[in-house]
């Protein structure tokens, strides 16, 4: 087998057979003749030192190998098309938006069918990253993360969107069963396996007490830990303990009544900035900026932290 890479005429040629199941339909396709198809097909086979095709020329089937290059290449194909579309058109081609999965799950799908709505003619392609504040800046069209407040933005690919707010969050039935009056509460022992953590933010609740200037609750062993803000937010809303919890993830879910904050909110000392790239005007992209921050003025503005009962 060469280690070189086979003619992208024949990777085409495979591609659009393997994908529409018949020489005939990717001679169409493609505007060639159903034996220049076969052709290049073969050719990719000798390059290759491995079959693509079994059964009969009526009825081909994919063998193991052309299973495995088949989808690499049809998705191969449609980023260079985008990227041709990108270069040749900027008005055109879809949105590449990155940002943190719960944010994408509990805040932006939520509202982005107004989107949709007001612009149809945009295509927003959503992806998510989870490896920390920044991530995935150099990538896509428009990333959504979390930098510290205090940060240095560069005006002309930055922009704030909003800034984080913590509180502690729970099930109205767990509430009744706890009394949560004032954030000292927390520090009562027998809360500890109640204090819900979550992998990928295992600073949150040493974040909150900071802000809120009271002690980081007694921690335990006996708490439950899960992967994602999203199992967090659920494991809470189905009353398993309370969780530290960004107003923006849990506002909706506070509203319907899912979920109580008896203390309020407090600022992280985060802000949520959405950072585009700086590779000429686009239009679309400015478009959807706007429609980002004006739904984040929308934003419900959280209740404050709470102090001790007055007397």
């Amino acid at each position: 087998m060469s280690h070189r890479l086979p003619p992208l005429g024949a990777l085409r040629a495979f591609e659009a057979a393997a994908r529409l199941g018949r020489m005939t339909a990717a001679a169409d396709e493609l505007s060639v003749t159903p034996g220049a198809i076969s052709r290049q097909v073969r050719q990719l086979e000798q390059h290759l030192g491995v079959a693509l095709f079994g059964g009969s020329k009526a009825r081909p089937t994919l063998t193991p190998a052309a299973h495995v290059l088949q989808p690499v290449l049809t998705t191969a194909f449609a980023h260079i098309a985008d990227a041709v579309r990108e270069v040749s058109d900027p008005s055109r081609g879809p949105l590449d938006v990155a940002c943190f999965s719960t944010f994408t799950v509990k805040w932006l799908i939520p509202r982005l069918f107004d989107f949709q709505a007001q612009h149809p003619g945009i295509e927003v392609r959503l992806r998510t990253t989870d490896a920390g504040a920044g991530a995935g800046r150099m990538q896509g069209d428009l990333v959504i993360t979390a930098e510290a407040a205090a940060g240095v933005r560069d005006a002309r690919t930055e922009q704030p969107l909003f800034p984080e707010h913590l509180g502690p969050v729970l099930s109205p039935e767990l509430a009744q069963r706890v009394a949560l009056h004032q954030p000292a509460d927390l520090a009562d022992p027998a809360l500890g396996p109640l204090c819900l953590r979550t992998r990928t933010r295992r600073n949150a609740w040493a974040m909150w007490s900071t802000a809120a200037g009271v002690p980081l609750p007694t921690p335990s062993q006996a708490a439950p830990e899960f992967e994602h803000y999203y199992f967090t937010l659920e494991a809470a809303v189905r009353g398993l303990g309370i969780a530290i919890a960004p107003w923006h993830l849990v506002m909706d879910d506070v509203l319907a009544g899912r979920l109580v904050a008896p203390l309020g909110f407090v600022t992280s000392g985060y802000d949520y900035v959405v950072c585009r790239r700086a590779s000429g005007p686009l239009p679309r992209l400015d478009v959807f900026c706007d429609w980002l921050q004006a739904q984040a003025r929308a934003n419900p503005v959280p209740p404050g932290p709470q102090g001790p009962p007055s007397g």
